[in-house]
């Protein structure tokens, strides 16, 4: 790789995420530590590295050739469907979903690649057409690519991603220029069709978070245990946490899921207030590389794709702190490059990957 090409890195961009993902691998290696288990830890670790090597690997590729080939993405998001329906007919159930394939003992999370091609597909869509976008034929049309995954996501069932991809078609909506009535009676139309879903669509798990998130104290040894232990390991961190291996909350089996959901309970607990800080500064510092890179960018489709990349990190951010700290109901979303997940890690280093991309180029 050309000394010229890395000098054109956005390093604090790719540092940001590193730090994260490190973050990340120790409080891994904390909740480990009691199973003595530590095989999840060694797959995170080998995804990390492999991750960097997208990352940069890349960053090396023309963004133009997503640019100019519309074909391309179509492709990519074809492919990115039919996985999803092959899961519903083909993938094991996991804790009652079917939404991982296995391959040589690793589960391979179709939903990740296809977020990434729906950043690329919009960013493509809308910067051909943004000064078309008060036709309502193109909202329509835009709206039916994001209800395919959707409805297919759903079926496994994951009602977070299924949500995730609603916020980012919103989003890129709102960015690409729509027209503020249209939005509004978007958001109508959203309303109308969430209180026809809590009828007729979600499962009694799915409502059953909802509530417990509406009412904990109703059942506080059930629906709303979790999120009141995450509160409880939040609370006790203190200034500078635990230490590891020391939470009580995250080393006893209080805190459910420390590794994914509630990772970031675990790292409050146990690194305390310096830690939480820690993540906040690194995220908040991802985020606004992001940005920058879409604001120097010279055309719609590189804005686009950074406004999605941004999109999708902060609403998985938000969603999970939120999670944690029992101001919104539990709907399985990780922290980015924090929690436990190779499909997740890797496609997340392969979003930066293109941004970087747009950086050199």
């Amino acid at each position: 790789m050309a000394k010229s090409h890395l000098r054109r890195l956005d390093w604090k961009l790719a540092g940001a995420a590193v730090a994260l993902s490190l973050i990340g691998l120790l409080s891994l290696y904390s909740s480990s530590l009691t199973g003595g288990d530590f095989a999840s830890l060694q797959k995170q670790i080998g995804f990390l590295f492999v991750g960097i090597f997208l990352m940069l690997g890349f960053s090396l590729l023309d963004w133009r050739v997503l640019k100019n080939d519309p074909y391309f993405i179509l492709l990519l998001y074809v492919l990115g469907v039919v996985a999803l329906i092959g899961v519903l007919l083909f993938a094991p159930e996991i804790r009652g979903v079917r939404g991982w394939y296995r391959v040589f003992g690793l589960s391979v999370d179709p939903r990740e690649f296809l977020k990434i091609v729906l950043v690329l597909l919009m960013a493509k869509y809308f910067s051909a057409r943004h000064i078309e976008l008060y036709r309502i034929r193109h909202i329509l049309l835009s709206a039916f690519y994001f209800l395919v995954p959707m409805v297919l996501i759903f079926l496994q069932p994951d009602l977070g991603v299924t949500m995730l991809l609603g916020v980012l078609w919103l989003t890129t909506l709102l960015v690409s220029g729509i027209r503020l009535r249209h939005f509004l009676a978007l958001i109508f139309v959203g309303l109308i069709a969430a209180s026809l879903g809590w009828g007729f669509l979600l499962h009694d798990y799915q409502k059953d978070r909802i509530m417990g998130f509406v009412a904990p104290e109703v059942d506080p040894l059930g629906i709303g245990w979790s999120q009141q232990q995450s509160k409880i390991a939040i609370g006790s961190g203190g200034l500078l946490g635990k230490g590891i291996g020391e939470g009580t909350q995250t080393q006893y089996g209080f805190l459910s899921e420390p590794k994914t959901d509630f990772i970031f309970a675990a790292i409050a607990e146990e690194f305390g207030l310096a830690g939480v800080l820690a993540v906040f500064v690194l995220f908040i510092v991802l985020v606004l590389q992001i940005l920058r890179i879409g604001i120097e960018a010279k055309n719609n489709f590189a804005r686009l794709v950074s406004a999605g990349m941004a999109t999708l990190f902060i609403a998985e951010f938000g969603i999970n702190v939120g999670m944690n700290l029992g101001l919104l109901p539990i709907i399985g979303l990780p922290l980015p490059f924090v929690s436990y997940g190779g499909s997740a890690l890797l496609m997340n280093f392969v979003g930066l990957g293109i941004l970087q991309s747009i950086q050199t180029h």
